[in-house]
């Protein structure tokens, strides 16, 4: 007997259909996507064991990796064995008109911003410290840290010039090192020195000299020395009008017993280099 051409696709479709809805679930077997509910726990449990097992290998090889590390000091220091340097304002193209006060406005709230923890008031909290000598504090479990006063930048400090110096065209440069835990030995008459590459610029450091006394050393870390400030050396480019919108380029490195500044692979390891064009 023939069937209606409708009827015989709708039982195609339906013979089709069949296979993928056993697959998904077959209920002779009781099967849900090919295994039974057995054999879907067995290989649960399995998988929870083997990922169980790798996540304990992985905590407890880490866990054996920590302890031999020390909180305070890097176990390897190969990359930053000697410090950095770094300029505020943080910018390598210091561009401004000395007499337009929007011009330098930013660069100077970055470096009011920068000192406030070196406020007087703040660093008085903190410990008289011996000149001239290091500040070991090994045996302590956390370190007292030095006075270093905003009031030592003298001219540079934003205290009796709030424009440090941008307002006459004579701007002041902070420069300090990375936090890295340098050896007392490297810190040993540690001094920031400045030269203009392409003229004969006159600058003025603040400490004297651009000196950073041995009494900040060493520096601990951060967890070890909290509160620790790193010195700073400010330096005033003391531009005339000749030098006016002319661009200034500036070398400064850092000099110690030990330390390096003089890599030729690595620009920034131990000096800084930065631009500065003053217009009237």
């Amino acid at each position: 007997m023939l069937l209606p051409a409708g009827f015989q696709l709708q039982s195609s479709l339906s013979q089709s259909h069949a296979p993928c809805l056993d697959f998904i679930y077959n209920p002779q077997t009781g099967e849900f996507m090919g295994r039974t509910a057995t054999s879907w726990a067995l290989i649960f449990i399995f998988y929870l064991f083997f990922y169980g097992f790798l996540a304990g290998m992985f905590s407890l090889t880490m866990w054996v990796m920590l302890q031999t590390l020390d909180e305070n000091v890097p176990r390897h220091r190969d990359r930053v064995a000697n410090p950095g340097l770094v300029i505020r304002p943080p910018s390598m193209d210091i561009a401004f008109s000395r007499s337009d006060p929007e011009k330098y406005g930013e660069y100077v709230k970055h470096l009011e911003d920068f000192l406030k923890p070196y406020n007087d008031s703040i660093q008085e909290r903190n410990d008289l410290c011996l000149v001239g000598e290091y500040t070991e504090q090994d045996g302590e479990q956390e370190k007292k840290v030095c006075q270093f006063k905003r009031s030592l930048l003298r001219q540079c400090s934003g205290l009796s010039d709030t424009t440090f110096g941008y307002a006459e065209g004579k701007p002041c440069i902070l420069v300090k090192m990375n936090r890295v835990s340098i050896e007392t030995g490297n810190a040993s008459e540690t001094q920031i020195s400045c030269v203009s590459v392409n003229s004969a610029l006159a600058m003025q450091y603040f400490p004297s000299e651009g000196r950073l006394d041995k009494m900040y050393f060493p520096y601990y870390g951060k967890k070890a020395h909290p509160g620790y400030v790193q010195p700073v050396v400010a330096v005033k480019l003391l531009l005339t009008k000749d030098d006016y919108d002319v661009e200034q380029t500036v070398e400064c490195k850092v000099e110690g017993s030990d330390l390096r500044n003089n890599d030729d692979r690595d620009k920034f390891l131990g000096r800084v280099t930065f631009r500065v064009k003053v217009s009237e």
